[in-house]
């Protein structure tokens, strides 16, 4: 079984922080929490960036497609006001601002320095499923290469995304992510090679749970943001939540 944290900040920071942002893993880190999972869409020009939506406009100071946007254009865009007015960045932001929209890259940094475990989900729009995989792939394993004691999952609804993660970086363990665990789970397992399941807690089977959880198979549940229903899910055998309130749990509790 994959060795998770048990308590991982959804987005980067969970509701404590503008998400997909170096500000939100600041956050994570100094709350106790030894997890993150942040998306990773690209850009027009095919630059990996911490996105979760096709459009700019839920969590930026941006209008339009991620993916007809240049990664430039990205860079000058404030990704902390949406959230409040404090995390608002200056409209000259200094370059390394935790406050923009990351690119994989700084994000992969700042984790491996804070020491976070990052569950990196592939976050492809349609049509670019192969190359967003492609991408991150490459870009993960050569931060491994230099980096040996980062922890990384990688995950994505997409299987031909993980797919190509198994083949550039099979070292990488994956994680398929599904609404609802099917009763084929197996064979869904199996063509992307993944090692773990990720699945939204409100439409957990507890039977199908148990029968994967006796297979070895590791199994973590999102959107988890009451603590009870968490206690529920670890005692099933879940191994992680992914969680918007960090302040639940303390940190000896992550």
């Amino acid at each position: 079984m994959l060795a998770y944290p048990r308590i991982i900040a959804h987005r980067g920071g969970g509701a404590l922080a503008p998400e997909n942002t170096l500000a939100g893993m600041h956050i994570a880190q100094r709350m106790g929490c030894r997890g993150v999972e942040f998306d990773v869409a690209l850009t027009a020009d095919g630059v990996p960036i911490l996105m979760h939506d096709e459009t700019l406009e839920r969590t930026t100071s941006g209008t339009g497609f991620v993916a007809k946007t240049t990664a430039a254009e990205i860079a000058k865009l404030d990704a902390g006001g949406k959230h409040h007015y404090a995390f608002a960045a200056e409209p000259a932001r200094a370059e390394g601002s935790t406050l923009g929209v990351p690119t994989f890259q700084a994000a992969l940094q700042t984790c491996t320095e804070l020491g976070l475990w990052m569950n990196i989900e592939i976050k492809p729009t349609p049509g670019t499923e192969v190359e967003t995989g492609h991408v991150v792939a490459s870009i993960a394993a050569a931060h491994l290469a230099s980096h040996p004691d980062a922890a990384i999952v990688c995950s994505s609804f997409s299987s031909a995304a993980l797919q190509q993660t198994m083949h550039i970086a099979p070292t990488i363990p994956r994680a398929l992510l599904i609404e609802s665990i099917p009763a084929h789970w197996q064979s869904a397992l199996d063509l992307c090679g993944a090692a773990a399941l990720h699945t939204n807690a409100k439409n957990l089977d507890f039977s199908q749970l148990t029968a994967v959880c006796n297979s070895k198979i590791s199994v973590a549940c999102y959107t988890v943001n009451h603590r009870a229903t968490a206690d529920k899910l670890f005692a099933a055998g879940v191994r992680a939540i992914f969680t918007d309130r960090l302040d639940l749990w303390q940190p000896g509790e992550m």
